[in-house]
């Protein structure tokens, strides 16, 4: 019969999905990078019109 306690302490989650998720985690930072970035440069051109 099997030891489910057992098998679940041998469990190790598969590599690929860690990477997978590390890869989602870098993925949202560029995005919320690029929102930065546009937001940033629409201020600049704001405060450069006012000139």
């Amino acid at each position: 019969m099997i030891n489910f306690d057992e098998e679940l302490k041998k469990f190790r989650p598969c590599m690929e999905i860690e990477q997978l998720n590390e890869q989602d985690v870098r993925e949202d930072m560029t995005d919320m990078v690029d929102v930065l970035r546009s937001m940033y440069a629409d201020l600049e051109a704001e405060s450069g019109a006012g000139r």
